[in-house]
């Protein structure tokens, strides 16, 4: 079933996953703040940007729905996404889910996108080999060689469970919940739980499904690292060449080629929200400023995911310092371009742009050319339709924030 009413968008949100697969964006989970509670988005509902028109669609979604959470991890195999991780409203989740008269329970979901019947149907994975990572949320992931890789993320371990890739945050005393069913054993008593951040590595390769921990060459980083994927091997610090972003974090770091990445947003270490981009490049070993992004539209704890045409597609996300005001959370599709068009993608977009004035002509076009044309009508009437209802809400809240304040 799909909702796709006239220039509907999806729903403000932050913590969620966003993949591009094709000529399309998806977009699943994540939360809002409503009067200072947080709000987990639907998990039935995956909504799709066809990057070719620019409408959003509402998917409603079958199968073995995995549970609403944010800060879930998400990647794109083979037309397959997978999620993994996250935090729902009772507490970090592998969605392996942290159980303490039992260990971990592996829940690793994935749906295909590639449907033919417009149907995204939820699959869990319960036959595989090897042992998950430790519950926790706001981690990474690559995708090499038809392999999930996961990097670090905020959680909690045991006692016994701590090691050198576990920075220490916080620690609490719980009780485990085999001591409700068996109050009489003495032996049971509370345990104490540390939470913070890792820095360890996990695999799930797809084909053979397992999941594997590599025996890491580490080494204590700071700033700019990579690890090598064929030799498990960190870099440690990268010593870069010229002028460096501020340090931030919630941010993302996009791959853009074999050799370039893309930093966007993020909260600077005196929590402000950032609104600048950066290209790494990896032979260089420098970092450049895009000056031509707009400085009012601040972001972080987002997605970016890289278009079909090189250009870095940023939805979601907040605008405002998540640590004392988690409000300002976004829906609005911000687009990126990292090196020029083709040809053919300005015309159309110039004639999508033009197309009252060229309104006589365009019915001319072969029908090849006629269909993406008007697409590309559709695109810039969306957008154009967006931007004003953006700037009207704008408009609304500073009204607002004046009355308020006088």
């Amino acid at each position: 079933m799909a909702d796709s009413q006239p220039f509907c968008v999806a729903e403000e949100r932050s913590g969620h996953c966003a993949v591009v697969d094709g000529n399309f964006l998806y977009v699943w989970g994540g939360y809002v703040s409503i009067e200072d509670n947080e709000v987990y988005l639907p998990n039935d509902e995956i909504w799709t940007y066809d990057i070719d028109s620019g409408l959003w669609t509402m998917h409603l979604m079958e199968g073995e729905l995995p549970t609403s959470m944010s800060g879930s991890c998400g990647a794109c195999i083979n037309g397959k996404l997978y999620v993994f991780g996250g935090y729902d409203d009772k507490g970090y989740s592998n969605r392996v889910i942290l159980s303490f008269n039992s260990g971990m329970q592996q829940n690793l979901y994935f749906v295909n996108l590639r449907t033919r019947d417009g149907t995204y149907v939820w699959e869990k994975i319960t036959s595989f080999e090897g042992q998950p990572p430790t519950p926790r949320d706001k981690l990474s992931c690559w995708v090499y060689k038809d392999r999930l890789i996961y990097f670090g993320g905020y959680g909690c371990r045991r006692h016994n469970e701590l090691q050198d890739c576990f920075d220490v945050h916080d620690a609490s005393w719980v009780c485990p919940p085999e001591l409700f069913i068996a109050q009489a054993d003495l032996s049971m008593t509370e345990e104490q739980i540390f939470w913070g951040w890792h820095n360890d590595v996990h695999v799930f390769d797809t084909k053979t499904q397992n999941w594997f921990q590599p025996e890491i060459k580490q080494t204590r980083m700071n700033d700019l690292h990579y690890l090598n994927l064929d030799t498990w091997t960190w870099s440690g610090r990268i010593p870069v060449n010229g002028e460096n972003p501020k340090h931030r974090s919630w941010h993302t770091l996009t791959p853009i080629a074999d050799d370039k990445l893309f930093l966007f947003g993020g909260l600077s270490a005196d929590n402000i929200p950032l609104s600048d981009g950066w290209i790494y490049n990896v032979i260089t070993n420098g970092w450049k400023q895009l000056t031509h992004l707009p400085k009012t539209r601040p972001r972080l704890w987002h997605t970016a995911c890289l278009g079909k045409e090189n250009e870095i597609m940023v939805f979601g996300g907040s605008k405002d310092d998540l640590l004392s005001l988690d409000t300002g959370h976004c829906n609005d599709l911000l687009i990126f371009q990292t090196q020029p068009y083709s040809l053919l993608r300005s015309c159309l977009d110039c004639i999508g742009k033009n197309a009252i004035i060229l309104e006589s002509q365009i019915s001319l076009l072969p029908p090849k050319l006629l269909q993406q044309v008007l697409k590309k009508i559709t695109f810039w009437t969306a957008a154009n339709h967006r931007e004003e209802q953006r700037a009207q809400k704008e408009e609304t809240e500073n009204k607002y924030q004046w009355i308020t304040s006088n």
